[in-house]
């Protein structure tokens, strides 16, 4: 129980460390500030523990006798017992935020707990300090699931009322949390023990229920109860009909062994109506007959989080990727950082390819909601009958072929999070009524349903139209223009900012030349004042795409020896070498694109990085045959 080499030890390590025996308090306490975000930090491992600890107390309670739980340095973070020895206790400052390692307070239990790393008693004058003398502390490590130890249990009490199984109960009391971590991390299924049932149950962030099947609730978490904002009792004498009324199509499913996971369905809540993410298991007695159900219920925020990482798009970009010395140019990089964090509705103007989405994804991942979801839809690459299912997603049986249970829209994708609606002037007048009430209410309803979903989206939206100029054509919602340009940012042209063009350069050669595996190109004198004298009327997308040109011919295209400085126009010159002309390479180029997609249009423009209708125009103008692609053979016959 007591090995003397360990007492030996380490009463010559406090020696060696100076402390002395007299000393009544631990020479390491936290301060209230410190103690808090020491609480705050473990409150997860001290929740999971505390039932535990109290079932541990119950066995002694009246005996006087005390527990302690400690982090993996020894640090206290909870303390509870009988009066008596607890006052005696606190008067030497064994609270929480105190010490209780070797080095501040000498030999003990759980100073030898975390040393020796394993489980151990010291009893009256085994302790280094005398004011502990009076006592026997019992202790052992908590370890988790990878074997590191993340904390310390003990219980203390008069050295002449500590039974030998005292050290037994501790230890079978930490081998019950390590369990429960262990189950908590794996996600397995619940351990069969009755004891360790309830507190797992209350554990798991899921709102679960089980009920017969006629429906009638039997078991349900404490989860499940806050969820539903009912009482326990009053939840347990309830049917599951009485929360969610299609529970019959669940238990139908689960009778012909179908699956039934991760559904999004709406239930009655006690004040209000609440969408939630459901997975129904089934539990089979001994003849492997359908018993009962288990219904666990997740909030979808959390759910949507990951289903974001593989429909979503994710915010990559970020301000220190944006390349600009021009004072204007900064100043606008400057104010957007400002405006990252505000919850007000932002405008981002610029002609294409200014980077209105690189700034978008840039205050996103600058803002406190970088972790959660960046959702960003283009409202004019999407058809004008599938813009309201896109965003605002559809109810079961809203239309022929929806999906069961319905689907999502971009705005509950985004909750927590960003969308990004880019061409916004492109969206149609009755998108616009509906988006506005997004804005001032914070709910959206899916089409086909009257239910309100609760979302909180930060809003950026971006165009390069005049929007206020679309307002008096009446193409855009004044009310909506006024909404959306609370916090307008706008985008210089890369012909306004010619100074930056160098800086440019060096930025996409290096970048593009480590992606393409291709060596740098070197750009002569007179070449590159061509390219600061040219007006770029593609901006920076096209100074990129003309990067990527000269990195993949390794050598700088023929083309710029004919620029027109004083013309202003495109960059549609002549000859690449003797024989290809560049019209030539962009056409075998889109073609090329068009069969790797099947003549998608919206997939072949965004992989050349141009908008849907100059791809359109680009396969007019070359007379490209699109009838061999199935997804545009209505396209270039003429």
């Amino acid at each position: 129980m007591i090995n003397k080499r360990y007492i030996k030890e380490s009463h010559q390590r406090c020696i060696d460390l100076g402390l002395s025996k007299k000393i009544k308090y631990s020479k390491k306490i936290l301060g209230n500030e410190k103690l808090q975000d020491k609480m705050e930090n473990k409150r997860e491992f001290i929740t999971l523990s505390k039932p535990f600890i109290s079932k541990l107390y119950d066995f002694v309670k009246g005996s006087n006798f005390f527990t302690i739980l400690t982090d993996e340095k020894g640090c206290i973070l909870d303390v509870i017992g009988d009066d008596k020895i607890l006052s005696e206790a606190f008067s030497l400052k064994m609270i929480p935020g105190a010490y209780m390692d070797e080095k501040n307070i000498g030999t003990n239990a759980m100073s030898l707990a975390l040393t020796e790393k394993t489980p151990v008693q010291v009893s009256g004058a085994d302790h280094f300090i005398t004011a502990y003398h009076r006592w026997t502390c019992s202790a052992a490590p908590i370890r988790d699931t990878k074997g590191e130890i993340i904390g310390v249990l003990n219980l203390t009490g008069y050295s002449d009322s500590v039974h030998p199984h005292s050290l037994g109960m501790v230890v079978a009391a930490v081998n019950a949390i390590e369990k429960m971590l262990e189950a908590k991390s794996s996600n397995a299924e619940l351990e069969n023990v009755k004891i360790f049932l309830d507190t797992m149950l209350d554990s798991i962030p899921s709102g679960i229920i089980t009920a017969d099947l006629e429906g009638n609730i039997k078991t349900l978490n404490k989860y499940a109860t806050e969820l539903f904002g009912y009482d326990y009792l009053e939840m347990k004498n309830m049917n599951i009909s009485d929360v969610f009324s299609e529970w019959s199509n669940a238990v139908k499913a689960i009778k012909k062994k179908e699956s039934f996971l991760d559904e999004d369905v709406f239930v009655k809540a006690n004040r209000n109506i609440l969408q939630l993410n459901l997975s129904v298991h089934p539990i089979l007695d001994h003849k492997r007959k359908l018993k009962d159900v288990v219904y666990v219920f997740k909030e979808v925020k959390k759910v949507r989080k990951l289903a974001n990482k593989i429909m979503g798009r994710q915010a990559i970009y970020t301000f220190d990727k944006i390349i600009g010395t021009n004072k204007d140019f900064v100043e606008s990089v400057q104010f957007a950082k400002k405006i990252s964090d505000s919850r007000s509705t932002i405008l981002i103007m610029g002609e294409s390819g200014t980077g209105k989405e690189v700034f978008a994804q840039s205050i996103h991942n600058h803002s406190r909601r970088r972790k959660e979801s960046f959702v960003a839809i283009n409202c004019g690459a999407i058809p004008k009958n599938l813009i309201e299912s896109e965003l605002f997603g559809y109810a079961e049986g809203a239309f022929t072929g929806a999906k069961r249970s319905g689907h999502p829209g971009k705005f509950e994708i985004a909750d927590g999070g960003t969308i990004f609606l880019d061409e916004i002037g492109e969206m149609p007048l009755d998108m616009q009524t509906r988006l506005l009430r997004v804005i001032e209410e914070g709910t959206v309803s899916r089409v086909g349903s009257t239910n309100e979903v609760v979302v909180d989206v930060r809003i950026i939206a971006a165009t390069n139209k005049k929007l206020s100029d679309e307002v008096k054509k009446g193409n855009f919602r004044k009310d909506l223009f006024y909404r959306l340009n609370v916090l307008p940012l706008k985008l210089m042209p890369l012909r306004e900012r010619k100074e930056d063009i160098p800086l440019l350069i060096d930025y996409f050669m290096d970048r593009i030349s480590k992606r393409i595996n291709k060596k740098q190109v070197e750009i002569s004198a007179n070449h590159m004042e061509k390219l600061l004298n040219y007006n770029w009327p593609g901006n920076i997308r096209e100074l990129e795409n003309l990067i990527e040109l000269m990195l993949n011919t390794e050598k700088v295209p023929n083309f710029l020896d004919l620029i027109d400085t004083k013309s202003g126009s495109d960059l549609d010159y002549t000859v690449l070498d003797d024989d290809l002309t560049l019209e030539q390479v962009e056409k075998e180029h889109i073609i090329k694109v068009l069969k790797s997609s099947n003549g998608n249009i919206t997939n072949s423009a965004k992989t050349l990085g141009i908008g849907r209708n100059t791809l359109y125009r680009k396969i007019k103008k070359h007379k490209i045959n699109c009838s061999k692609f199935e997804q545009c053979s209505s396209l270039g016959r003429g």
